[in-house]
């Protein structure tokens, strides 16, 4: 029998203490770092050589859904009443909404070096060092909204743009594709700077500190941003229906893409699975 899984915004005092305590035994038990891990090696960009999956590729949504999928069994390994819940940024956009309280994910670091100090994730509560990253500190870093230099979160306007894209994915299927939904809402946009950043990409800015890369799965709102991200893939899928995940096969030799991403009927490393079979969720969960 499918699940569900919940906005942030609505859990109760229990859900959110069980949540966090199923995070923490993931944690305490070694097996979150191999999250982090896994999400380092298939952070591959358009400039390195070999197959793309996780990011700047047409499956990063299917890949994210497997990823998540990963976790949320490993959680409820430990509590089988935990679900991921997803955090709508269009709807809890201050650094002070949820998913940012004392009782869930803490909030924002302290100005001098961006640690959190607050909630069950600072470093000072003993619990929640950080092992595998690409900076040399061990304690978890946010900036939320970049107070230096600040930046907002995607609107619901923002996510409209994508979500009335029609077409999955064009080619030439990396992080300079103009159309389709999936590098609309992944975020890649042109110019330098903050104007580049859309829709999800934004989000990792504008948490800031360890959610800026491929590491960024060192802070637990990784999960819920993904999470979210997945909703709006699924009413996608409901406003346009019949679409279907492209490409739906391999480029050929002569294309610059041969080799490099995942078309709906292959494999999508690290999992024995495919885009094909990750399009629908509705027998695992649903949303709330």
């Amino acid at each position: 029998m499918a699940y569900t899984r919940k906005d942030v915004s609505t859990l109760t005092r229990t859900e959110k203490r069980r949540f966090v305590k199923a995070l923490l035994e993931i944690k305490r038990r070694g097996e979150y770092d191999e999250f982090v891990r896994t999400h380092i090696e298939y952070y591959v960009s358009d400039g390195e050589d070999g197959l793309r999956t996780a990011h700047m590729a047409p499956s990063f949504l299917p890949w994210h859904r497997r990823f998540l999928l990963d976790l949320e069994e490993a959680l409820r390994r430990v509590d089988p009443s935990v679900t991921v819940p997803y955090w709508d940024w269009t709807k809890d956009r201050t650094t002070s909404s949820a998913p940012w309280t004392a009782d869930l994910l803490g909030g924002t670091g302290r100005r001098s070096d961006h640690r959190v100090t607050t909630g069950p994730f600072a470093h000072a509560a003993g619990n929640w060092t950080l092992k595998e990253n690409v900076t040399d500190t061990e304690y978890l870093t946010r900036d939320l909204g970049r107070a230096a230099d600040p930046l907002g979160l995607p609107t619901k306007s923002d996510l409209e743009w994508a979500l009335d894209d029609p077409v999955y994915d064009t080619t030439p299927w990396d992080s300079t594709s103009r159309k389709g939904f999936r590098n609309k809402l992944e975020g890649w946009g042109t110019g330098r700077g903050s104007v580049s950043w859309r829709n999800h990409n934004r989000v990792h800015r504008w948490v800031g500190g360890a959610m800026v890369g491929g590491a960024s799965v060192n802070d637990p709102v990784f999960w819920l941003h993904h999470a979210f991200v997945d909703l709006l893939w699924s009413r996608w899928q409901a406003r346009h229906r019949g679409a279907r995940y492209l490409p739906a096969e391999p480029p050929g030799r002569g294309s610059a893409q041969h080799g490099r991403i995942v078309a709906r009927h292959e494999k999508l490393p690290p999992w024995d699975v495919t885009p094909d079979e990750l399009e629908d969720h509705s027998r695992i969960y649903r949303y709330a």
